[in-house]
Parts: structure tokens; C-alpha cells; sequence
């Protein structure tokens, strides 16, 4: 198996290539011949995902990006269930930046994120391989001169058993091509499945770990030069001026280039522009932010609490719900502001000629990329070429396309290929964060302590007003209030929104978990409250409340049972549910968490059962949930960003630390078996970490957390 770049990589005189996407008039199929010599007139060029040569492995064309999360096996696993080839016999190839054929088929546009890739592929790509796999059926069939349906296919050949007859793929490839395209093609049941639901190897694992794997930081086009980048810190401020004669004294530096708000090195090597770009004199010009503290924006955030809100659900009549059975309990729970701190810093290497322009880069919104390059330089989109590659970790930080932008505007500037790599400190400190998130909940009980009104108010930033402005309706920013409602069986619910931005210039974005990691922590924090005030056990609380959500309650059940919920913790221990819904996916969380002897934290283990429906590998389910789970107790634990002076203060692990090999717990995952539509699972294992140590804390101390990063010093018992 290998991994290429389609725009690098010459395709085969002689193949058979099948192209499939979804519009808006059904799936369609089609071939376009090559402009190919006349020794190959049966050729084929062009189309969406799978290309089969006449000799050689058979090709997929991956439209998702490959960030860690295993979708490239996945994808690889559909379309080699209905084509039935042995996953050994394929090769893997990056889409291009190509939204016309790529678009994911839930958002419209070659977008990798918010757990949608395999929703958005899992019809597409099995019809793709099945239709191909009729297709070279029916070529066979007619070359035997027998009826398609004596045709059987194993392991890339089609197979008539009745006259011991075989053919390869390969083989076949011409009489398919001539064949007209199949419309409404079955799919196999899943009693037939033979890939699908069955644990299989990462296939891009081998090149990772010898090391020919290719991420955007490892890309080093002919002639290419190193570029460093400073930007300004202070949100929305410029530069003002620099002195770089002593930069330019440095061996090997080339050039230093200047943009309204950042100043690169330009050199032979990394080392000499990181060189440079220290021995550089910078003024900044902080602009109208640069009094700015944290202190500051929380205060804003307070006031906003109380601020106009924008209604979202009702259910039944909270007023009268609290008039009749108060009194109403109110918590309010403060999440921080919080980077994205992937494995691999940002990074894009561009050549910008008069003729056009090529970009390497690793980005979750390849089409995005494209056409931001082209408005920087000017370019037609259709001029610019994006090879694609690796991720280091995207966790929604490559969904935007900022650094691209600023390193379009040093490559202008620069002769031959340039390579910007962004130092950890510029990582951190000009992410696009999630921004401080606040939520309101009050609620009433009745009589048998069982909740009778329920509101949630967030206040937050819409993301999706400058991202994805679709998702924004009547104001209301639908990503950020995902799951916010709670799915708990509550007669009178009410949820709204108050919009509250960062400031100028301080760029916010998605974080893993989206809404549910904002929505989450307050919703389940809370019905762990309710819980304690009724003298309900907390599992009991929720099963009552989850009865009309059997998904949901099948996860609590499960998890609960495996975490031995029925018996006592060890002394000192505690335990906490949380559960969720979102992502088409369901799942709970069962923290177990000691408090040592000087008062600190230590977690002990983790629970988690998961419904995501149909499982494609569940290697790579349990390894997302364990990724989500570890990404989510470092932000629990450690996530915080801190403001002086309008800049962010944070710039490295050692000041903003993530969780260590030696501080991750026990984590277990249990798959509940499912034939329902795929849900995602990507994000899933993040939301309820901190809500379930909320409430694994409260059981083992008493005392009740509502704010992020957890407090660990004193939590003795009180």
C-alpha cells in the first residue's frame, strides 16, 4: 500500500477509472476519455475514486484528508467491500483540491471535520465500488457469453464457477468501460459483509513508522527556501517597523520579508531564518487591544450572562413550571479559552509564478486553501495547484486557512518555492481558539425529586457566522448550541444564546468536540446536581430520565456495567457519569478518580461505551475514543489560555502543558454491535471527559467543580 499525491503522480495509458458523486439529481457515473495517442484509444482519465489498471494494484482516490483518525483505511474498507478486493491489492491517493467531485455530501464542499466523513461517504463510496464491480460483471459475462447472475467476484476476479472460468480486474478493464453505467445498484446486506465490521490495520501505518510518509511539513519542492514567521501578538495590531540588517548578517539568511501584521525570514535552511528572525528588531504596533487582560474578557463574559439572548427550543412552559415548583436551582459553569496544540506545527510551502502558483500544505479544506491562495496572489483558482498531504493533528485547527493566507503573502514576495513553518510559540499564540464559553442552567424538581423545568442558556461565540454562515439561523450559531436542549425527559425545557465574540483580531474557531464539549460539561455537571438534591443515585436519576432514548440508555447501561458502577470505589475513589448525544453517535463516560494524600487529582480510569452504529473498523473506533478521551483530559486538566496586554501569554508545552504518558488512566472502550447508519466518531470521546471528573470529584470530596481547567490543589474531603 502507498500513499501519493494524484497531482504528482502520471496516470496509467491503460485503465479503467470510475468516477462517482452525488448531486442533486442522484448518484452519477460517468467516464471522459483522455486526450491519449491513438495506440491507446480505450483509455480513460479522470474521475472521483477508483481507477483499476490493466496491470498493477487497483487505486482509491481518498476525498477525506488522513489526520490520524484512520479515515483512509475506512474509506479504503467501503469501497473494497462492494468492489471484493483484498485491501493488499490497493493503493491509496490524496483527492486533489477539487470541490466539484471531492465535496463531502453533508456540507457541500471538500471539507474534512465535525465527525462527518464517514456520514458523508458511506453510501457514496460502497455504490462507487459496487457499481464498478457490476460493471466488470457484466463485461465478463458478456465475453463468456453467460448470464451476469452465474457470475460470482472474489478477490479482484470475476469468477463462473460453472465453467471454471476466472478473470482479473485488470483484465477487464476495456469490455467495462464499454458497458452502459448501472443506475440504483444494490449493496450488499451486512450478513454479507466481508471487510466492513472487521478489525483491520491502519494501512497508512507502515509509512508512518519507517518514516516515508509524507506531511505538509515534510514537503521540499526543487529549490525551495526556509521561511520563519513573526506575527504580531497582540490581537489586531500591525508592525510597525523592523531593523534587519543584524538578520541579514546572518549565513544564509536570503531576504526578510514584511506584511501589515508579520515579518518572515527568508534563508537557506530552518536554523539560519530562526537565527535571523531572533536577531531581528521588531516594533509592534498593538492597535486598540493591547490593554487587554483576561481578567477583562471574563468580566465581559460575566455581564453577558445577563445580556439579550436569542431563543433556540421550548418545550411545554418553563415560567409557570418554576412558579409552580420552585425553588429554582441556578449553576453556572465557566469553560476557558483553549489552543489546539497539534502534533505538527502549522506550515505551507507555496511557489507563486506570474503563470500560477503550487501549494503543499496538510489542511482539513483543500478547496478552501485553493482559493485563498488564489485571492492573495490573484491568480485564477484554476491556476493553483494544491498538493495535498499528511496531517499532523488537525483537531479542527486546519479547518481555517490563516496560515495559508500569510504565507501566500510571503511567497509573493519571494523568488523559487518557500517553505513558512510556524515556531510552537506562533502556534499557540495566533490560534483560532475556542473561545470563553459560559453556561446558565436552572431548574426546578418535583415532588418525587424529578426535574419538571430545565434552562440552558450559553453565551459564546458563533463561529459559524464567519465559517460556515449556513449553520447560522435567526442568529442562532447551530454548531455551538449542538445538544445544548439536554436529552433528558424533561416536560418543560427552554434553551437560548447570547452572542458573545472575542475581541478583534483574536481569531476563534472549531475545537474537537465542537458544541458538545461547550454543551456537555453544564448539561451533565447539572443533572448530577439535580440528582444530589434529590438523594437519587445518579445512574438511577439518569435511567428514569432516559427511557424514551434507548440508544442513549443502552450506552449508560453498558458503561455502567463494565465500570462496576453497583459496587462500593475503593476509599478515597470516587466515580461520575456523563453521557452524550451528537455526531449521529451515542456515548457514556464513567470516571474514576482518587484524591492523594496532599489533596491532588489522579485519574484512575475511564469507561466508555459507544453506539456509533455501524462499525467500518473497530480498531480505529477505539483508538479515536482513546485519542478523545487523553485530548480531553489534557484540556480538563491543564487547557487555559491567559491574556496580558493583548497577547496571548502561553507559548509552548511548558507553559501550556498537555497530558503525559505517565498521567493517562486506564481507558476501556466498549462498542455496542449495530446495523444503524454510521455515526461519527472522531469527536465523540471528548465532550464527557470533564463532566464525568466533575461529578467523579464531587463523589469522592463533596465538592462541586462548575469551571475549567479543574482545580487539583485541595480537593481533600470536606
Amino acid at each position: 500500500m502507498s500513499i501519493h499525491d494524484r497531482n504528482a503522480i502520471p496516470v496509467s495509458r491503460r485503465h479503467f477509472l470510475i468516477g462517482a458523486s452525488l448531486t442533486g439529481a442522484g448518484l452519477v457515473i460517468g467516464f471522459r476519455p483522455t486526450a491519449s495517442s491513438a495506440a491507446a484509444p480505450n483509455a480513460f482519465e479522470a474521475g472521483a475514486f477508483i481507477r483499476i489498471p490493466a496491470e498493477g494494484k487497483i487505486v482509491f482516490v481518498i476525498s477525506p484528508v488522513e489526520m490520524g483518525q484512520g479515515i483512509y483505511t475506512a474509506v479504503a474498507m467501503l469501497l473494497a467491500e462492494e468492489l471484493d478486493v483484498p485491501l493488499d491489492q490497493v493503493e491509496l491517493e490524496h483527492a486533489p483540491a477539487d470541490p466539484a467531485r471531492y465535496a463531502n455530501t453533508l456540507l457541500g464542499d471538500q471539507i474534512t471535520g465535525g465527525s462527518l466523513s464517514i456520514r458523508g461517504v458511506y453510501e457514496q463510496m460502497r455504490k462507487a465500488g459496487a457499481t464498478a464491480r457490476i460493471m466488470l460483471v457484466n463485461a465478463a459475462a458478456r465475453g463468456w457469453d453467460v448470464a451476469p447472475e452465474t457470475c460470482t467476484v472474489e478477490a479482484g476476479q470475476v469468477v463462473h464457477a460453472a465453467s471454471n472460468r476466472r478473470a482479473r480486474y485488470g483484465s477487464l478493464v476495456e469490455a467495462a468501460a464499454a458497458q452502459p453505467v448501472p443506475q440504483d445498484v444494490p449493496l450488499k446486506p451486512a450478513t454479507d459483509f466481508k471487510v466492513i465490521g472487521r478489525a483491520v490495520r491502519r494501512l497508512d501505518s507502515p509509512q508512518k513508522v519507517n518514516g516515508s510518509a509524507k506531511f505538509g511539513i515534510d514537503a521540499r519542492p526543487d529549490g525551495v527556501s526556509f521561511a520563519a514567521i513573526a506575527i504580531c501578538p497582540h490581537f489586531g495590531g500591525t508592525l510597525r517597523a523592523v531593523e534587519d540588517a543584524p538578520a541579514r548578517a546572518v549565513k544564509g539568511v536570503k531576504q526578510v520579508v514584511r506584511t501589515e501584521d508579520a515579518v518572515a525570514v527568508v534563508a537557506d535552511n530552518t536554523g539560519a531564518a530562526r537565527k535571523g528572525l531572533a536577531a531581528l528588531a521588531i516594533d509592534w504596533d498593538p492597535g486598540p487591544n493591547g490593554m487587554l487582560s483576561l481578567a477583562d474578557l471574563e468580566a465581559r463574559a460575566e455581564e453577558a450572562i445577563g445580556g439579550n439572548a436569542l431563543p433556540h427550543k421550548k418545550e411545554g412552559d418553563v415560567d409557570k413550571a418554576e412558579a409552580e415548583h420552585g425553588p429554582v436551582h441556578e449553576f453556572i459553569y465557566r469553560l476557558p479559552i483553549l489552543t489546539h496544540t497539534a502534533m505538527e506545527p502549522l506550515n505551507c510551502t507555496l511557489h507563486v509564478r506570474d503563470d500560477g502558483c503550487e501549494v503543499w500544505v496538510g489542511t482539513q479544506v483543500m478547496g478552501r486553501v485553493r482559493q485563498a491562495v488564489a485571492d492573495v496572489t490573484g491568480l485564477p483558482v484554476e491556476k493553483v495547484v494544491v498538493h495535498n498531504h499528511l496531517l499532523g493533528g488537525g483537531f479542527g485547527r486546519r479547518l481555517d486557512v490563516d496560515s495559508v493566507i500569510a504565507a501566500a503573502k510571503i511567497a509573493r514576495q519571494v523568488d523559487g518555492p518557500v517553505k513558512v513553518t510556524w515556531s510552537r510559540e506562533e502556534d499557540i499564540r495566533h490560534d483560532c481558539y475556542r473561545y470563553l464559553n459560559y453556561s446558565k442552567v436552572t431548574a426546578t424538581l418535583g415532588a418525587d425529586g424529578m426535574p419538571v423545568s430545565w434552562r440552558h442558556r450559553v453565551i459564546g461565540p458563533a463561529v459559524m457566522a464567519r465559517w460556515m454562515p449556513a449553520f447560522v439561523q435567526d442568529g442562532i450559531d447551530l454548531d455551538i448550541m449542538a445538544g445544548a436542549e439536554s436529552p433528558y425527559a424533561i416536560p418543560n425545557k427552554y434553551t437560548d444564546f447570547v452572542r458573545h465574540e472575542a475581541p478583534d483580531g483574536m481569531l476563534t474557531g472549531n475545537w474537537r468536540g465542537v458544541g458538545a464539549t461547550r454543551n456537555i460539561p453544564p448539561i451533565e455537571g447539572g443533572i448530577d446536581e439535580l440528582a444530589h438534591l434529590a438523594g437519587i443515585d445518579p445512574l438511577d436519576y439518569r435511567r428514569r430520565l432516559l427511557q424514551h432514548k434507548p440508544r442513549l440508555l443502552g450506552v449508560l447501561e453498558l458503561a455502567a456495567e463494565k465500570a462496576g458502577w453497583t459496587t462500593a470505589p475503593a476509599q478515597g475513589t470516587g466515580r461520575g457519569i456523563a453521557v452524550a448525544e451528537d455526531f449521529g453517535s451515542f456515548s457514556a463516560m464513567i470516571a474514576e478518580v482518587g484524591i492523594a494524600d496532599d489533596g491532588g487529582l489522579r485519574v484512575d480510569r475511564i469507561v466508555c461505551a459507544v453506539d456509533c452504529g455501524q462499525v467500518i473498523n473497530p480498531d480505529t473506533v477505539e483508538a479515536q475514543i482513546q485519542s478523545g478521551i487523553v485530548y480531553g483530559l489534557s484540556a480538563a486538566l491543564y487547557g487555559r489560555i491567559t491574556v496580558r496586554n493583548g497577547a496571548v501569554v502561553e507559548g509552548n508545552f511548558d507553559d501550556s502543558p498537555v497530558l503525559r504518558i505517565h498521567e493517562t488512566p486506564k481507558i476501556e472502550v466498549h462498542i455496542v454491535p449495530s446495523s444503524e447508519a454510521p455515526g461519527g466518531i472522531g469527536e465523540l470521546g471528548t465532550p464527557g471527559v470533564a463532566p464525568s471528573l466533575f461529578n467523579a470529584i464531587f463523589a469522592a470530596t463533596g465538592k462541586r467543580l462548575r469551571s475549567l481547567p479543574i482545580d487539583q490543589s485541595g480537593l481533600r474531603r470536606v
